[in-house]
C-alpha cells in the first residue's frame, strides 16, 4: 500500500511539473507549438477592473489576449515610431493606447487593424512606421505593457499638441476627454 501512495505521489507530482515547465515554455512544447500562433498573452484591460499596485500604474487580471507575431512586429514599430524619444513610461503609454483600443468596441480587435485603421497614427500615413529600428529600450517597454504595466487611465488617444495642426488639436479638445500629459503626449479618452 505504501509503495502504491509513493507511486501514485510521484506521478502526480511529476505531472504537475510538466505542466509547469510547458506552460512557462521551457520544456520546448509550448515554444514550438506556437512559434506562429500566438506567442504574447496579455491581460485585458477594462475600465473598472483595476488594481492599483504603485502611483499611477496599474495591473489587470482578466481575460487573455494573444498577439501573434506580426501583431507583436506591429506593436513594436508603432510604439519607436510614435514615442521612440520618449522615456520607458513614454513607450509604455503608446502600447497601452494600442491594447485599450482593442479591448474598446469603438476599434478594431487587432494590433495590426487598429494601427493601420484610417488616419489613426501619423507614423502610418506618412510612411516612417516601415522605417524605424526597434531599440531595446522600446522592446523593454512593450514587454512591460504586454505583462499588464498600465499607466494609461484608460485613454484610448494620445497627440503631441506642439507638432498637431490647430484643427486637430479642436477636435481632441472638444470632442474627447482630457486625462494627462506625459513627456510631450497628451491622453484622452471618450467622453
Amino acid at each position: 500500500m505504501k509503495n502504491k501512495l509513493r507511486y501514485m505521489t510521484f506521478c502526480c507530482l511529476l505531472s504537475a511539473v510538466i505542466i509547469i515547465l510547458c506552460h512557462t515554455g521551457r520544456y520546448g512544447f509550448r515554444a514550438q507549438a506556437q512559434e506562429s500562433q500566438a506567442v504574447y498573452t496579455v491581460p485585458e484591460v477594462q475600465a473598472g477592473m483595476q488594481i492599483y499596485l504603485g502611483k499611477n500604474v496599474q495591473q489587470v487580471s482578466t481575460s487573455d489576449i494573444r498577439l501573434d507575431k506580426a501583431d507583436y512586429e506591429c506593436l513594436l514599430k508603432i510604439v519607436e515610431s510614435e514615442a521612440g524619444i520618449c522615456d520607458r513610461k513614454g513607450k509604455i503609454l503608446v502600447a497601452n493606447v494600442v491594447l485599450n483600443r482593442m479591448n474598446s468596441c469603438s476599434f478594431p480587435d487587432t494590433v495590426t487593424e487598429v494601427v493601420y485603421q484610417k488616419n489613426q497614427f501619423s507614423p502610418v500615413k506618412n510612411g516612417s512606421i516601415d522605417q524605424v529600428t526597434v531599440s531595446g529600450e522600446t522592446r523593454e517597454a512593450v514587454s512591460l505593457a504586454l505583462s499588464g504595466t498600465d499607466y494609461s487611465q484608460g485613454a484610448l488617444f494620445f497627440v503631441a499638441r506642439k507638432l498637431a495642426d490647430e484643427e486637430n488639436m479642436e477636435w481632441f479638445d472638444s470632442s474627447l476627454k482630457y486625462l494627462f500629459e506625459h513627456d510631450g503626449h497628451e491622453f484622452y479618452t471618450l467622453k
